[in-house]
C-alpha cells in the first residue's frame, strides 16, 4: 500500500526537482573523480565541502580513516542515517561512449566506476538534502546522519565505522544500491540480506636470505651469482596461491554458495640479480553465508601461509582488511520504504539514455531498430519485497539466510535498516546468447541521461522514508520493536552480533592499494609501497 503523501514530503521531492540539473553536474563531477579504494581523496574532500556549504557539521577522517566522514544535521529528534560510496575499480576504465575506449590520460587498467558508486553517493546525498529542505521548512524534530563511506569494494569502511561506535546512535538507516540483479529492480529487501565479506592480506618477507644453505659463503673463486639463493618471497607468493587453489576443494562443502577470490599486489621489487625477492603480498576474500563458514576458510588459510612460509624462507604476517557480519532484516521498514517508493514510483528512463543502449547494441553488430527497447523491462517496474523474496529464494537452499556481499549489513546491528534497490540502465541479454561486454555496464555509468532517473529515484525514496519515520512514532517504534526482537534486545542483546574487528580498528590504509600519483611524468598509476615494511632489519 502506498505510502500517504504529506506537506514535508512534498517539500522534499520540490527539492529534488528544483535540483535536478545542479545534481546531475554534481554526479559527473564524481563520476570523473574514478578514485580506487581507500584513496578517495578528491570525492571524500568534495563531499565534505559540500556538505559543510549546506550546514551540516562534518567530521572529515572518520574512524581514523583519511577518505572517511560523519555529517551530521538537526539537534534533536530521531536520528535516521544514510551514506555515500565513492570508490572506483582498478581495471574498469571506460568513457561514457557507445564502443570500448578507456579514459584518456590515465593507464588503460586504471580505475572506473561500476556499479556505479558516484550515481550511489548521489542518491544518498539526494535524499539527506531533500530531508534538510523538509526539517527547515517545517522545523521538524529530527536529525540527518550521512556517512562517507570508502572503500565498499573491499567491504572496508562500515565495519571500521561500527568497531569505532558512530552507528550506536541511529534510530534507522536506509541502504540504497543501484540493482545489479534486473528481478530485483525497485524493490526493498524482505529477508535474505547479503552475508559475510572477509578478506585478509598476506605478507612474506624474506629478511634473511644468507642464512638459506650456503647462500651466504664466499669461498675462493666462488661467484654469489652462481650459488644456491633462497626460494624468497615470489616463490612464497606462487606457492601460496597454488597451494590455496589445490584446497580450496577441501575448504567447505559443495553446498550454499560460497566464493574465495585473490589479488596479487605489486611491490616494486624487480631485479634480474641472482638475490631473492624480499616482499610479496596476497590478498584473499571470501563470501559466505555464515561467520562459521568464514572462520573455517580463514583457518585454511592461516594454515597454508604458515607452511609456505617455512618452505621459501620467509616470514609471514597476515593482516585484515575487514570481516562483515551477515546482514539482519526488518521487515517494518522495509514495508515503509517500500510504500514510499510505490508513492514516488520507478525510475523511467528517456529517449536520450535508450538511444545510447541500441548505439551500444549496434557497436556489437546487432541489427537496432530505432524503437527497440534496449534495457530489461523489469528496470522500469515496481517489484514488492515479498514477491522479490519469493524470486531470490528460488536459487537458494533453504538453510541458506544470506547471499551475496555488501557492508551495508555493519547497519544492520546496530539500527533498523533498510535495502533499496533502484533500477540502472544496463543492456538486456542479448538475442544469440552471447554475453554482454563489462565495459556497456561502464560506459551507461557516466551518461547522465541513464544515471540521473535512476538515483534521483533513490533520492525522492530516501527522503520521503527518513520524514517519515521523523514525524510518525509510530512507524519508527514498528521498526525498532522487530530489531529489539530479532537482536534479543537491541545492541548488546542476546541475539546480537559485536563487530567482528572488534573495538577501535585500525584502517588498512598502510597496504600499497592502487592510486592515482603526480609524477615528473604527469599523472601515473601505481601501487606505492608499504611504509610498515619500513621497520628495522635484524642484522
Amino acid at each position: 500500500m502506498a505510502a500517504k503523501m504529506t506537506e514535508p514530503k512534498q517539500t522534499a521531492l520540490d527539492w529534488i526537482a528544483a535540483n535536478e540539473a545542479a545534481l546531475s553536474k554534481d554526479h559527473m563531477t564524481l563520476w570523473h573523480f574514478h578514485e580506487p579504494a581507500w584513496r578517495e581523496y578528491k570525492s571524500a574532500a568534495w563531499y565534505v565541502d559540500r556538505l559543510r556549504r549546506e550546514g551540516f557539521t562534518v567530521e572529515a577522517g572518520s574512524a581514523d580513516m583519511p577518505t572517511a566522514f560523519c555529517a551530521t544535521y538537526g539537534t534533536e529528534g530521531p536520528v535516521i542515517g544514510c551514506y555515500a560510496e565513492y570508490d572506483a575499480v582498478p581495471g574498469t576504465s571506460q568513457d561514457p561512449v557507445p564502443y570500448r575506449k578507456p579514459r584518456d590520460g590515465v593507464a588503460e587498467f586504471a580505475a572506473g566506476h561500476t556499479d556505479p558508486h558516484s550515481a550511489l553517493g548521489m542518491g544518498g546525498l539526494t535524499g539527506a538534502l531533500a530531508m534538510k529542505a523538509a526539517i527547515d521548512k517545517h522545523g521538524l524534530k529530527g536529525r540527518i546522519k550521512f556517512f562517507g563511506e570508502p572503500a565498499e569494494k573491499t567491504c572496508g569502511s562500515k565495519p571500521i565505522h561500527a568497531s569505532h561506535g558512530y552507528y550506536d546512535d541511529l534510530d534507522a538507516m536506509i541502504s540504497f544500491h543501484p540493482t545489479s540483479l534486473p528481478a530485483l529492480s525497485n524493490t526493498a529487501v524482505w529477508e535474505t540480506h547479503c552475508g559475510c565479506y572477509w578478506s585478509k592480506i598476506f605478507t612474506f618477507t624474506c629478511r634473511q636470505p644468507e642464512t638459506w644453505g650456503a647462500a651466504g659463503e664466499r669461498r675462493g673463486v666462488a661467484n654469489n651469482h652462481s650459488i644456491a639463493r633462497a626460494p624468497g618471497a615470489i616463490d612464497a607468493l606462487c606457492l601460496m596461491y597454488t597451494t590455496t587453489k589445490y584446497n580450496k576443494e577441501f575448504m567447505l562443502p559443495h553446498t550454499g554458495s560460497w566464493t574465495l577470490n585473490e589479488a596479487i599486489f605489486g611491490t616494486g621489487l624487480a631485479t634480474s640479480d641472482n638475490l631473492p625477492p624480499r616482499i610479496s603480498q596476497i590478498q584473499y576474500a571470501w563470501r559466505c553465508p555464515t561467520i562459521e563458514m568464514a572462520e573455517t576458510i580463514d583457518r585454511v588459510l592461516e594454515n597454508n601461509a604458515k607452511h609456505v612460509a617455512g618452505i621459501t624462507h620467509c616470514e609471514v604476517e597476515s593482516g585484515w582488511v575487514t570481516k562483515t557480519r551477515p546482514g539482519l532484516a526488518n521487515n517494518a521498514l522495509a514495508e515503509i520504504t517500500y510504500g514510499n517508493f510505490e508513492m514516488v514510483g520507478p525510475p523511467n528512463f528517456d529517449g536520450d539514455a535508450k538511444e545510447f543502449g541500441r548505439e551500444i547494441l549496434r557497436n556489437l553488430g546487432y541489427d537496432v531498430s530505432a524503437d527497440e527497447e534496449p534495457f530489461p523491462a523489469e528496470l522500469e517496474r515496481l517489484i514488492p519485497p515479498r514477491e522479490g523474496e519469493a524470486k531470490l529464494r528460488t536459487i537458494l537452499p533453504s538453510w541458506q539466510k544470506n547471499y551475496t556481499s555488501d557492508d551495508y549489513v555493519d547497519y544492520t546491528w546496530h539500527t533498523p535498516t533498510v535495502r533499496l534497490y533502484v533500477g540502472r540502465p544496463a543492456i538486456k541479454p542479448l538475442p544469440d546468447g552471447k554475453r554482454v561486454p563489462l565495459w556497456c555496464h561502464y560506459a551507461l555509468g557516466g551518461v547522465p541521461a541513464a544515471m540521473d532517473p535512476m538515483y534521483l529515484t533513490a533520492g525522492k525514496v530516501i527522503a520521503t522514508t527518513g520524514l517519515e519515520l521523523m514525524t510518525d512514532a509510530a512507524a519508527l517504534k514498528r521498526c525498532q520493536d522487530e530489531f529489539r526482537e530479532r537482536t534479543g534486545g537491541g545492541i548488546g542483546g542476546s541475539q546480537w552480533i559485536p563487530p567482528l574487528l572488534g573495538e577501535n580498528f585500525p584502517p588498512p590504509i598502510h597496504f600499497p592499494w592502487p592510486e592515482y600519483v603526480e609524477t615528473v611524468r604527469g599523472v601515473d598509476w601505481i601501487a606505492p609501497r608499504d611504509s610498515r615494511m619500513d621497520k628495522p632489519q635484524d642484522t
